[in-house]
């Protein structure tokens, strides 16, 4: 086995895609099947035990979510590179991916030449894509195009509470105001984000830089 063989590990359920990308793979130069899984558990289990070089990693296994998956496994194993791939096209689910570790995100879409070139490249260390995952992160979301909220002082405030878990009464007492002023800066601020609830706001909130999370 030459040095520069890519060992490479498969985590999904469903026989038909593993069976087909293992087919798919030894017939590539250079590449070998380290281990097939069908669940969580016995990716890790392996891991734990022996190396694969990359694992590409079904983000809905049975038994835990690939989100989980992934942060258990650059824990036991950092060498392993992840390449998340999923029916998910969801933008904010391929950059938690990408947060927790994950070198990579394709769509089980995916033609066999542009999965073989992203294995190459989460290989030599890059951060890699599918075709349609780039066109995804390519394009803004709508969070990201709606203007940031102008708010008065008095509203950031309140919006800091609020985040906070402070309750209107709570945050009456602290800031010297009836609670009826309380619940109507909170019904601005919902109009302001444009949210249904106050969950969606601190959300959006966080996401525009306006709170920590």
């Amino acid at each position: 086995m030459s040095s520069q063989t890519i060992q490479i590990a498969i985590a999904d359920d469903h026989p038909l895609i593993t069976e087909g990308l293992q087919k798919l793979l030894e017939a590539a130069p250079g590449m070998e099947i380290a281990g097939c899984f069908g669940s969580g558990r016995e990716c890790l289990e392996f891991l734990q035990s022996s190396h694969a070089d990359i694992l590409l990693l079904d983000i809905a296994l049975p038994d835990t979510s690939g989100l989980d998956l992934c942060r258990d496994i650059r824990n036991i194993s950092p060498a392993t590179r992840i390449l998340a791939l999923s029916n998910h096209a969801e933008r904010s689910m391929i950059l938690q991916m990408l947060q927790q570790g994950a070198s990579g995100y394709l769509l089980k879409n995916v033609a066999a030449d542009e999965l073989i070139r992203c294995i190459r490249e989460a290989h030599e260390g890059l951060l890699t894509f599918s075709k349609a995952v780039r066109e995804i992160m390519a394009k803004p979301s709508a969070t990201e195009l709606r203007e940031m909220p102008q708010l008065t002082r008095r509203e950031k405030e309140i919006l800091l509470l609020i985040a906070d878990g402070k309750t209107t009464t709570d945050i009456a007492a602290m800031l010297h105001l009836s609670p009826l002023t309380v619940e109507t800066h909170r019904k601005n601020l919902l109009q302001k984000f444009g949210s249904p609830n106050v969950a969606s706001m601190i959300r959006l909130a966080v996401q525009q830089g306006l709170i920590q999370a």
